[in-house]
Parts: structure tokens; C-alpha cells; sequence
């Protein structure tokens, strides 16, 4: 467990969420590997405008965190893809809602 999650650990549950899930990219990139393991590239692709360093630092937290699996195979070149652990795939419901939330703001607003 990072520093930052135990931390709000001692504050309050949503805390918590805010500290595994808040920051730049890290939604996004649960929502996409709800729908399929990516490689890092296609992740970076379909996130959108984010730099490799960038994602690359919030996909390590999610690994860190037990949200994302990363799987490295021994191939030449090296191919890696990342996917969500049990753990990150009790996210669906929750990304769900988010995605619902979204379109009800945008239709109230």
C-alpha cells in the first residue's frame, strides 16, 4: 500500500478511493482495460492525450495499488500488457455509474 492511500486510510473510506483512483489518467485507463488487456501503446492511444512518462507513472501506481496486473513476456522484442486484477474489475459497477453520471450531467447542464 502506497504512502497516500495509508494515509487516508486513517481519514475515510472515500479518501481512500480519491488517493487510488485520483490523479491524472488513472480513470480513463481503468475504463479502458475493463473492456480488454492492452499493450502500453493502445492503452496510451486510446486514453488519449497523456505522455508515456505520465501514464506510465499512473498505471505503476494502479499496479502498486492491486488495481492493474502487469504481464511481461519473454519474446524478442519484449511485449508487455496490462490488465486489472480481480480487485480492478470490482471497479465495473462503479465505472458504470460514473459513465451514467457523465451523460446525465451533460443533459442537465
Amino acid at each position: 500500500m502506497r504512502d497516500p492511500v495509508r494515509a487516508a486510510l486513517a481519514v475515510c473510506p472515500v479518501e481512500v478511493s480519491i488517493a487510488v483512483l485520483g490523479g491524472a489518467w488513472k480513470l480513463s485507463a481503468v475504463r479502458y482495460l475493463l473492456v480488454r488487456t492492452h499493450r502500453f501503446g493502445e492503452l496510451q492511444r486510446a486514453v488519449g492525450d497523456v505522455t508515456p512518462r505520465t501514464l506510465t507513472r499512473a498505471l505503476r501506481e494502479l499496479e502498486t495499488d492491486g488495481i492493474v496486473r502487469r504481464t511481461v513476456y519473454a519474446e524478442v522484442p519484449p511485449r508487455v500488457e496490462y490488465s486489472l486484477t480481480e480487485l480492478g474489475e470490482s471497479l465495473r459497477p462503479i465505472v458504470d455509474w460514473l459513465e451514467k453520471w457523465g451523460h446525465d450531467y451533460v443533459n442537465a447542464t
